[in-house]
């Protein structure tokens, strides 16, 4: 079994070239898990699998990670069927923020006659859930207020932090298997984001050295981060990840 991490996006919501940060986790080349549905984000996995996610987690709901949910209702609502089949892994926190964000409309169709999340199946998550008989952990991050942002880790392969300031104490228990760690990291902080420094200043050289760096402002801010001696995420590109460790089941 293969795991790859396909980055959809990896700019911030200022960074249009970029992309939404967005990414599609890959079991033996096939789609498996997407990581948040932003605009820009959703049309690169529509131009690059030519289809619409079948299963997302969603990390929080800053609209360069939801912007998208509009048009994939319409293509999932219209499909019969997908429609009521596409999984949608939402920590419980999130859940009535993302009702106010994308689903709290007065009709969802003009037509009326249809509720938005009849096209979704809406999973509620805590610290952990199961998709497709692997189990997944879900972590809490600083990004804007409390309980409203959230990582997840596939044992031994992947740790994606979504949005956050530095996360020291999360880490050290939910990247403590060998995890590639996607981290926010731009070239500078502010109250809702990591800069580089304070990357520097929060983790050990081992953890830096396991972090591939997304959410930055420009491409020229990822090159500047890269010849500092990071490694920095590139829109489109697939990272080969670790044979993950995490409990499984069969499939029954």
């Amino acid at each position: 079994m293969s795991w790859h991490l396909r980055l959809h996006g990896v700019g911030n919501a200022s960074a249009v070239e970029l992309g939404s940060a967005m990414a599609t986790i890959e079991r033996d080349g096939a789609p498996w898990l997407t990581i948040d549905c932003g605009g820009e984000g959703l049309t690169a996995y529509l131009a690059h699998y030519g289809q619409a996610p079948q299963a997302l987690f969603i990390t929080h709901t800053h609209l360069d990670h939801v912007a998208g949910f509009e048009r994939l209702f319409v293509s999932t609502y219209f499909d019969s069927e997908r429609r009521g089949r596409v999984k949608l892994y939402v920590p419980a926190p999130v859940v009535p923020l993302l009702h106010q964000r994308v689903g709290d409309y007065p009709n969802a169709l003009a037509e009326g006659g249809v509720n938005f999340w009849d096209a979704f199946q809406v999973i509620p998550v805590g610290a952990a859930f199961w998709h497709q008989g692997v189990r997944l952990e879900v972590f809490a991050t600083r990004h804007h207020w409390p309980d409203t942002a959230f990582g997840l880790r596939l044992r031994g392969s992947v740790v994606w932090t979504g949005d956050t300031r530095p996360i020291p104490e999360a880490l050290a228990k939910y990247a403590d298997a060998g995890e590639l760690i996607a981290h926010d990291c731009a070239l500078h902080g502010n109250p809702s984001h990591s800069g580089i420094e304070d990357l520097e200043r929060e983790y050990p050289r081992e953890l830096l050295a396991r972090c591939l760096l997304y959410h930055y402002a420009s491409a020229g801010e990822g090159d500047t981060l890269a010849a500092r001696g990071y490694r920095v995420g590139r829109p489109g590109e697939c990272v080969a990840l670790a044979e993950s460790s995490a409990e499984q089941v069969p499939p029954s």
